[in-house]
Parts: C-alpha cells; structure tokens; sequence
C-alpha cells in the first residue's frame, strides 16, 4: 500500500554527495528523493564534499525546501601515495598530503556537527563512494549509513571504484546498487550488505507524447560514457534515408566543442540541432517521436525512464543491467549490442520509417515504466529505513 502522508515526526536525511549541483544523473536523483522526502515530512540536508566547475554546473531553483552544503571552497588536492624510499624521501609532498588529511578531517568533523545534531532514527545516505572518505572520518554513531554505486558493476571494475566499494562501503549498514543482477554480481564478489533500489519515474504523465514530429531526441550529459560521439556516427548511417528527420541533442559538457567537429566531419550539421541543456525535459520529449541513448556505460538512466514515461519509444545500446531491466527488447523499446552503431541506426531506422511500431512500443513504454513510480520508490525507502532501525 502507498505511504502517501507523511511519517511522523520525520527524519533527519543526509544525502552526501561528491557534490550538490554538477551536471548528471546522480545529482538530479539526489534533489528528486530530497523532494520526495521532504514531501513525506521528513528534515532533509544535501551535503557535497567539493563544488564544481561552473560548465558542469546544473542551475538550482533559488528557493530549494531543504537545506544543502558544500564543506570545501575550492576542489581539495588529489590523494598521492608516497611509494618507495623516493617516495618517502619528497618532503614537499609528503607534507602536501599530511595537510590535505588534516584538512580533510576538519571537514569530516563539520560532517560530524551535522550528524550529531540529528534527531534519533536519522539516516546518511552517501551517493558517491568517493564522498564516503569523508563520511568514513566523521561520527556516525546512533545513524543508519546507507552506501550507493549509481552505475553497473561492470563499469565500476573498469574504475578504480571497484576497489573503493570494497573498502569504505564494507561496513555500512546497506550498500544499494541499482538493479538485481548487480546486487548478485557485488555478493559474489564477497559483499555481503548489498540489495537494490532503483531510480524513481521523476515525472508520470497522464498521458503520452503525440509521436508526431519527425524528430529523434537525446537527452544528457554531452560526455565520453554517454557516447554522443556513437550516437553521431549511427545516425550518419540512417539520417540520409530520412531526410525529413533531425536529431536534437539536448545536453551540455567539455565534450561539445569535440562532438560539434565530430558532427561536422561526418557531414550531418543540416540534420544535427545542439538544443543546450534544457529545464524542461518532458516538454523535449515530448517534441520527439524517437528517443535514443548511445551510453557506454550506465547505471539506471533517468533519461531512459524519462522518454518511456513521455511515451517516446527508445533505441538504445544494452550497455548494463540497468538498460535490461527498464526495456524490454521488441515490447516497450529497442536494444542494440553495446557499441554496434550499426544495429542501433537498424533500430533508429524502423521506429522512424514504421508509425505503428512507434505508436506501439511508445504506448507499452507508457505503461510499462509506471512500475517505478516516485510513490512506489519512496515506499522502498521509507520500509527500508525503519528495517535498519530495528
């Protein structure tokens, strides 16, 4: 049964982060379950361990109903270990990283005046695992520590991440990935405090796009992982057998300048629009009749939750558990093999040349998606939370 009144009293709710307001998924989930939170009566506070640059900055409405924080002013200096008598004999930077971990537990007992100043029941939930170095430092006595990986297991033991999961999320009282397979994948590598939660539907409309713009749509950040640079190069092969069609790109980050020379280089500026980042996401999408996502590597891509819920049927690449459990091949959206842009332009193809495939995957993603409703997902928590109180 839905929990759609606040619980009493509510809880103090610390979502750490690397930070509050970069550009990404991770950021935008973390200001949706703050809201979601709050909505349910419960003290929110948004920690970020570093502030970011301003081109990746993502632009927060001025009147947020919960409290955030950045502790550094400035990007703290990178950890360096001292290796070998070389090592140890570099004075300079020896005493380099003995004031970044002074400063660095300075900041974690800022973190801890936050935690102790909570009411009984309170619950820190660290998004990132580098965040978690701090949190690992501060006093988290009498709280719940919940530790989260947004992105596949696989992509995390392409990364130095792996290891970080290991060691600073060991001890926490749940580590949440987000789909199943990946909690099975994390256990088998000897996790034993892991289980899922997937993202929430930010938005459910009442009803779905009307499909009827010759316009395919990606939405997101314009970086490596996200592999605009594929999308391109599929859409190089399927744009001159649709002439009418445009493919609008809505998405900021470093990566532009190289993909705007990308496009160019391919000969696609006359069917190619660079929308910029965009408030309005439902409303993009729901100026398109095709979704596409050539990610390399995802966890549970809001923007793929996002179309199907505008009723935008998706090509996409099967890049990682997350992708599996959202679509289902031929029902409610299109899989290509990671990487074969190929077979992607195949399925960008079919869903632009064929109305009724549109119309019928759009209309099954519709309903389909309503599975991660926001109020289904917070009832997740909320169960969860009283679980680790016990």
């Amino acid at each position: 049964m839905s929990q759609q009144t606040a619980t009493p009293g509510g809880r103090d709710i610390f979502l750490v982060s690397n930070n509050v307001d970069e550009l990404g998924g991770v950021t935008t989930w973390s200001h949706q379950m703050a809201r979601l939170f709050t909505d349910r009566g419960h003290r929110v506070h948004i920690v970020g361990i570093a502030p970011v640059a301003e081109e990746i900055r993502q632009k927060l409405p001025a009147d947020l109903p919960y409290a955030t924080t950045t502790l550094y002013a400035s990007q703290p200096p990178p950890a360096r270990r001292l290796q070998g008598l070389k090592g140890r004999l570099n004075a300079p930077e020896r005493r380099r990283q003995a004031a970044r971990r002074a400063l660095m537990r300075t900041k974690a007992e800022q973190l801890s005046d936050l935690f102790r100043a909570a009411a009984p029941g309170a619950v820190v939930i660290v998004t990132q695992v580098w965040a978690m170095e701090w949190v690992a430092l501060a006093d988290t006595k009498g709280l719940s520590v919940i530790g989260m990986s947004h992105e596949s297991f696989e992509a995390s033991q392409k990364s130095s991440r792996g290891d970080r999961v290991r060691r600073h999320y060991r001890e926490v009282d749940r580590l949440l990935v987000l789909t199943a397979e990946d909690a099975d994948l994390w256990i088998r590598a000897g996790m034993e405090n892991v289980g899922s939660m997937p993202n929430p539907l930010p938005f459910m409309p009442e009803r779905p796009a009307p499909r009827t713009e010759k316009v395919v749509a990606s939405v997101g950040r314009l970086a490596f992982e996200k592999g605009v640079d594929l999308l391109l190069d599929a859409w190089a092969d399927v744009a001159p057998h649709h002439p009418e069609w445009v493919l609008r790109i809505y998405g900021a980050g470093t990566e532009e300048p190289v993909l705007r020379a990308h496009c160019t280089s391919l000969g696609l500026d006359d069917s190619v629009e660079w929308m910029g980042s965009t408030d309005d996401v439902l409303g993009s999408l729901r100026g398109a009749s095709v979704f596409a996502q050539a990610s390399r590597a995802e966890g549970f891509p809001i923007t793929l939750l996002e179309a199907m819920a505008a009723g935008v049927p998706a090509a996409a690449f099967d890049c990682a558990p997350g992708v599996r459990e959202i679509v289902t091949h031929g029902e409610d959206g299109l899989l290509a093999r990671l990487g074969n842009t190929m077979e992607l332009a195949g399925h960008l193809g079919a869903l632009m040349s064929d109305r009724e495939l549109r119309d019928r995957l759009g209309e099954s993603a519709f309903r389909s998606v309503r599975r991660y409703s926001s109020a289904g997902i917070t009832d997740r928590w909320e169960e969860l939370f009283s679980f680790l109180e016990r």
